[in-house]
């Protein structure tokens, strides 16, 4: 029996596993496991390909497939938790290239009718995913201005730009030459570029969602071209759940796609108004007091935890406030650090329970019987000013840790968040800020707790 009956069947369970996988990812209790569930069904997928009548260059094949899964191994090794956003952003990217690379060498080939139209719409979205990716990885890793960059007719002179690339993909299907698909994908990956640059920090969530759906987008579209049907459904599935959680982010924010993506959000420093009351600082001993005599205390993290790094010492928080009796939750909220679910990834590194961990639905009307809320590191999704009308943030779905009794803050500085407007929850009666790298201000508290 020739091993290219195989292809198939094993395509469809491989699909089917990809399915399951995403299911369990669905749940941090499982998601490992999922990954892994997913990893072999990509073995799979990849080794039958291999009997695929006419395949060549093995020797060739294997040695990318070696230095590409080495260099992926080591930076899964090697890579900090905090740096984790930046590196699932080129990852994205390495998708969006690849998928690209193909509907190139469609193209290159002659490809004609649908298989050409497909060819050209998998290399335009994947050569705007690899640019895109490669930016919003420059500005997580801090090696370019995180803020929106912003010039005169920016949208226009981006419009313009994409619809010369469409017609020179247009041109590709119908009057291919080496040419015109050389300014096909130069224009292509230049409208990437554009596009990512005005886009600030705080959107980077968003953003990182949104180049996997198109890397996910790309590849179906590929595997339309060549009539692959494991990358057809795979890249489906990943466009598809790519896209529900890029509108799931953008709804946490209140926020539209394109207002994310065209509005430059955080270019400028806004004014927040007139703030009334004052930032009063406290003593990590008067904090420790205010936490050791609580009876609950929602901790609210964000980007500034892990800048700091300070999950592992937010365990050991938790575990010496539980230690006197004290009821701790984590109150997270969607948009919180640089990634989808990145406040979760890196409690979970530092073995706090699933059970304490809870979203912003689950976690706001507990805020009110709390005696104290903790915010460490977290700024916009916190401010009550999105409840203002006339603010930057109206309509922001926040965390409401101002009507918790009483409200610490550990903040390194007096500076404002990414949406450059001033938090009013910092000027409140019943909000005390201590000041300091969030990892030593945390380190404090629990010797602190010791004496109380």
């Amino acid at each position: 029996m020739s091993a290219s009956v195989l292809i198939e069947p094993i395509y469809l369970l491989a699909c089917v596993s990809f399915i399951l996988a995403l299911k369990r990812m669905s749940r941090p209790q499982t998601a490992a496991s999922g990954m892994v569930f997913a990893g072999f069904a990509m073995a799979a997928a990849i080794a039958v390909t291999c009997a695929i009548p006419g395949m060549e260059n093995f020797a060739l094949m294997g040695v990318a497939i070696l230095l590409g899964g080495g260099a992926a191994y080591y930076a899964a090794k090697k890579v900090a938790m905090t740096g984790m956003p930046q590196m699932v952003a080129i990852y994205n990217g390495m998708g969006g290239g690849a998928a690209g690379a193909i509907g190139a060498l469609e193209l290159l080939r002659g490809a004609s009718g649908v298989s050409a139209a497909f060819s050209a719409l998998g290399g335009i979205i994947g050569a705007v995913s690899i640019t895109g990716s490669v930016i919003a990885f420059l500005k997580l890793q801090g090696w370019m201005r995180e803020r929106p960059i912003v010039y005169p007719l920016q949208k226009a002179s981006n419009l313009a730009l994409l619809g010369a690339a469409i017609i020179a993909g247009a041109l590709c299907v119908f009057r291919p030459s080496r040419e015109i698909l050389a300014a096909f994908f130069i224009l292509s990956a230049a409208f990437g570029f554009l596009m990512t640059i005005p886009i600030g920090g705080a959107d980077m969530p968003v953003v990182i969602s949104l180049y996997n759906a198109l890397t996910g987008v790309a590849v179906a579209m590929d595997g339309f071209a060549i009539g692959n049907f494991a990358m057809m459904v795979a890249g489906t599935l990943v466009g598809a759940a790519g896209s529900l959680l890029t509108l799931l982010m953008a709804k946490a924010m209140n926020r539209s796609i394109p207002s994310i993506l065209f509005g430059a959000f955080g270019a400028v420093e806004q004014e927040g108004g007139d703030i009334a009351g004052s930032l009063k600082p406290i003593e990590a001993s008067d904090a420790a007091l205010m936490l050791g005599y609580a009876a609950k205390v929602i901790v609210v993290p964000g980007y500034g935890l892990a800048v700091a790094q300070a999950q592992q010492k937010v365990k050991e928080l938790m575990d010496s406030l539980e230690s006197k009796g004290v009821a701790v939750k984590f109150g997270i909220h969607p948009v919180a650090g640089r990634m989808p679910g990145h406040m979760d990834v890196l409690l979970a590194e530092a073995k706090v329970p699933y059970d304490r961990l809870f979203d912003r639905d689950e976690i706001n009307a507990e805020f009110s019987s709390a005696d104290v809320a903790l915010v460490i590191g977290a700024n916009d999704v916190v401010n009550p000013s999105a409840h203002r009308t006339g603010s930057p943030l109206y309509g922001m779905p926040i965390l409401d840790a101002e009507q918790a009794k009483n409200v610490i803050v550990l903040k390194r500085g007096k500076g404002k968040g990414f949406a450059g407007i001033e938090n009013e929850l910092f000027y409140k009666d019943n909000t005390r800020m201590l000041y300091g790298d969030a990892q030593e201000s945390v380190s404090k508290l629990i010797q602190a707790l010791k004496d109380v």
